[in-house]
């Protein structure tokens, strides 16, 4: 069993309450989703692994069982360009739990008209395989977000 935490503190909000359709319908995976505090930081990993995709807006990291975990980083962040994100790793690199991944500004992201709103989400995943997971209420970064068995 795979425990997701949080890359971020913010407030657990639900894919439901992301404003973009393919996150919302969980189509590409179920999970949650956090709305984060506002204020520069680093997002971190989710769970130990390999990082198996690196994007300044976007980062998945496999753990040993081979789930791979989509953090997503605010909405519409594709079209920034990379601008305000700092990716702090490479691709083929391992992380553990808490890791910082990439340093970003949800202010800035907020400023451009985007939403900061970060899905976390579990690729290639059914969500019945999904257990505790948290869609209300305040998480810190680090803090437990779902299971995935």
């Amino acid at each position: 069993m795979t425990t997701v935490t949080s890359p971020l503190a913010g407030r657990a909000v639900g894919l439901a309450a992301v404003p973009d359709p393919v996150f919302a319908e969980a189509l590409v995976g179920p999970g949650t989703a956090v709305d984060p505090v506002r204020r520069a930081g680093a997002a971190v990993a989710p769970v130990s692994g390999v990082v198996v995709s690196v994007h300044p807006h976007a980062f998945v990291v496999r753990d040993e069982e081979g789930h791979c975990v989509l953090t997503h980083l605010g909405i519409g962040t594709v079209h920034l360009g990379g601008e305000g994100f700092e990716v702090l790793v490479v691709r083929g690199e391992p992380v553990e739990r808490g890791r910082p991944v990439v340093r970003w500004d949800p202010v800035r992201v907020e400023e451009t008209g985007r939403s900061p709103v970060c899905p976390v989400v579990a690729l290639e995943a059914a969500a019945e395989h999904l257990a505790h997971v948290v869609v209300e209420g305040l998480v810190e970064s680090g803090g437990g977000l779902f299971t995935w068995d």
